[in-house]
């Protein structure tokens, strides 16, 4: 189904006015106060440009302008019965109907063999330490909250994203055992023209 606003930071607006009436800032300090920009890359900008393509489909309407001698003027937006209807129906398909992605490292996976394998296990041993840290990082950050009474269902993301590095990890890990093998170098330097 083709949406009239399909960036998933509008998802996530959508999401956050379920719990009531907001201006902008207070909803890009929500999202990073819950993490969500982890998953959901944002700057002030393009939160705003969103809300307004939310408001122009009907999905948000200006609740009230406030004023008050600190501040300049701010718009509350609320969610409409409109948006409410797109959001359920929007995160329904989400989470129901797999989607193919088309990641970065799918695309590098696809074309490494451009690369000398030498330097393709260097690369690669470097990009599973960097997953390491990161997954060392999401599981102390991950017990911190479960520690401080997060509920898991707040946290279920973080577990996705444990889960897909992980996977990631065992592949690298594949991968770099191949590409070690002096058999597979023989043949990638025949093939390539670079038998010395």
């Amino acid at each position: 189904m083709r949406r009239k606003v399909s960036n998933p930071l509008a998802l996530a607006v959508l999401a956050h006015l379920v719990m009531g009436p907001m201006h902008p800032y207070e909803l890009g300090k929500q999202l990073k106060d819950t993490g969500k920009d982890r998953n959901i890359k944002f700057n002030r900008g393009s939160l705003y440009m969103v809300v307004e393509q939310l408001r122009k489909a009907g999905f948000v309407a200006e609740q009230e302008t406030v004023k008050d001698t600190q501040r300049p003027e701010r718009t509350i937006y609320a969610l409409t019965g409109t948006g409410r209807d797109e959001l359920h129906d929007w995160m329904r398909e989400l989470v129901r109907d797999p989607a193919h992605e088309y990641p970065q490292f799918g695309v590098a996976l696809s074309l490494i063999s451009v690369l000398d394998p030498v330097e393709s296990v260097e690369l690669l041993r470097a990009r599973a330490e960097a997953l390491t840290k990161d997954l060392d990082e999401t599981r102390a950050m991950v017990g911190k909250a479960t520690a401080d009474g997060v509920q898991w269902i707040f946290l279920v993301e973080e577990e996705y994203r444990m889960s897909l590095v992980e996977a990631e990890l065992r592949l690298v890990e594949k991968l770099t055992g191949e590409l070690s093998k002096a058999e597979y170098q023989h043949q990638w330097r025949e093939f390539f023209g670079r038998e010395q």
